[in-house]
């Protein structure tokens, strides 16, 4: 919880970050971003580290870089020095999240404990936002106006977490696979591409010339590449490893992601990737842009604001309630549509918003409908996720989840800019206002337009997200035990080595 809250608390007071170290308002988006970028790019491998050598230990160690690099953030004196602590911070979150995975994957066996246990682990997205937006905003607002008091409380909130982990969770057993090694090629790869592509995402919509920037498409360009050799490479270890003929070397240590994966539950596992990725684009789209129309349309402070968005709280908690209690009686093709359905409703809430209206007819049913949506999808997809996986693998599976979620983010937020940057431009030539390069000094008009415009692109993303979900048809019932006739079988499209493996796990764990 306290992982997902740090973003929300950076974002509600991001002006007065910008005037306290006098940022410029086009480089006010890396506070958020150095974060969202290290989180998502170092997912994979710490995923794999938490499956190696540890999950607790990989969590700790998370926690411990929220808090060091957290306080370190509530003192920083200058721009770089921020962003800086941050995409270091960042990478805490992205040893916490797969970690956590992992630990509730192992303590719960699939079933119903299992289905309560993943849809609690969800709330903390909704319970750890709202807590954060809260903090955030009263505490900014009172606190004479200082964006470094709320940071300073979530670290100490982070470090009570790691505390209390330390003396709960059960100590780590040592990994079932014979080779341990880290595939630190991978790891380049996958790493130094997705910066490329997210640090792009992320980038392009405030540059001068966005896309048509030189500099923006070549670096999109070589990321793509470098995941795609990433993919080739991971390809060639894992065809290595299933041939026990050849020889091992040094630089043939297993991949740090079996391509195989992807084609688990014939390709319903790749299936719900991608519906994470479009559906988070979708819910990102709406967090962004309502924040924003909050405050910059309606000139909403930031207390207004939170309370605003404070029914996405109780919305979340209903929400996994419900996931805890239906998850195993109904096709997770049902839940993960209905919940893609939920979000671009959200958005198109506010794509037709009449912002004369009062607050209970479009801001209050748009709140609570996309954390349904949010959680629907996150909960069950998650679940579905981990048992389609091998138990030596539930971290990676899950920190690909997550990465996938968090490129759908970046990508949401890029898009969605573009669209609204366009539109005001164009608006605001109809209006004989030309538009300066910040955006300042348009018309509420023009304005109001752009935010319905860009809300309009989320809604695009849900729908799709829907009409994904076809391809779900067949995956049956997640939540039940395994002997569960509707329950989708783990071993479909697993290799016969990675079998061996599972055999192997499960005899380790039989253990006394």
């Amino acid at each position: 919880m306290t992982s997902i809250g740090l973003g929300p608390a950076y974002a509600i007071s991001v002006p007065y970050v910008g005037k306290d170290l006098h940022i410029q308002k086009e480089n006010l988006q890396w506070i958020l971003n150095a974060y969202s970028i290290s989180s998502a790019c170092f997912l994979l491998l710490c995923g794999r580290l938490a499956d190696l050598y540890g999950r607790k230990r990989v969590w700790l160690i998370g926690y411990l870089i929220l808090v060091v690099f957290g306080i370190g953030s509530g003192f920083a004196q200058s721009e770089k020095a921020l962003d800086t602590l941050r995409g270091i911070q960042g990478i805490g979150s992205a040893a916490v999240i797969p970690a956590s995975l992992g630990i509730l994957a192992k303590a719960f066996p699939p079933g119903q404990s299992r289905s309560i246990a993943f849809a609690t682990f969800s709330a903390g997205a909704p319970i750890g936002a709202i807590f954060a937006t809260v903090l955030g905003s009263v505490l900014t607002q009172v606190t004479k106006a200082t964006w470094r008091t709320p940071i300073f409380l979530l670290s100490g909130v982070a470090l009570a977490s790691m505390v209390l982990g330390f003396f709960v969770f059960e100590e780590d057993e040592p990994s079932t696979e014979e080779d341990t090694r880290v595939d630190w090629i991978g790891a380049a790869l996958i790493t130094a591409g997705l910066v490329l592509i997210v640090f792009v995402l992320s980038d392009s919509p405030t540059a001068r010339k966005g896309w048509r920037n030189p500099h923006i498409i070549a670096l999109f360009v070589v990321g793509v590449l470098l995941v795609f050799l990433f993919v080739a490479w991971q390809y060639y270890l894992e065809r290595r490893l299933e041939n026990p003929d050849l020889p091992r070397t040094r630089w043939t240590a297993p991949p740090l992601m079996k391509p195989s994966m992807w084609t688990r539950a014939h390709g319903r596992f790749a299936v719900m990737q991608t519906i994470a990725c479009v559906n988070w684009a979708a819910f990102t789209i709406w967090i962004v842009w309502v924040e924003l129309y909050y405050q910059t349309y309606l000139n909403l402070s930031p207390i207004h604001t939170m309370l605003r968005l404070l029914p996405m709280f109780a919305s979340g908690i209903v929400a996994n309630i419900l996931i805890a209690l239906t998850i195993g009686r109904f096709d997770v093709m049902y839940i993960v549509a209905a919940g893609t359905l939920l979000t671009g409703c959200a958005d198109v809430l506010f794509a037709v918003i009449d912002p004369s209206a009062p607050y209970w007819a479009f801001g209050f049913p748009a709140a609570c409908l996309i954390v349904l949506g949010a959680d629907f999808t996150f909960a069950s997809g998650t679940l579905f996720i981990a048992q389609v996986s091998l138990p030596h693998e539930q971290s990676v599976a899950g920190a690909l989840f997550q990465a996938m979620t968090q490129i759908g983010s970046a990508i949401g937020v890029s898009v969605s800019t573009i669209v609204f940057n366009s539109v005001l431009r164009t608006q605001s030539r109809r209006l004989g206002v030309v538009a300066d390069a910040q955006g300042d000094n348009v018309p509420l008009p023009a304005q109001l337009k752009a935010y319905k415009a860009a809300m309009w692109t989320g809604f695009a993303f849900g729908i799709l997200c829907t009409l994904l979900c076809v391809f779900l048809r067949g995956a049956g019932v997640v939540g039940h035990v395994p002997d569960s006739p509707a329950h989708p079988n783990p071993e479909e499209g697993v290799p016969v080595d990675e079998k061996r493996q599972e055999s192997a796990d499960q005899k380790h764990h039989a253990t006394p």
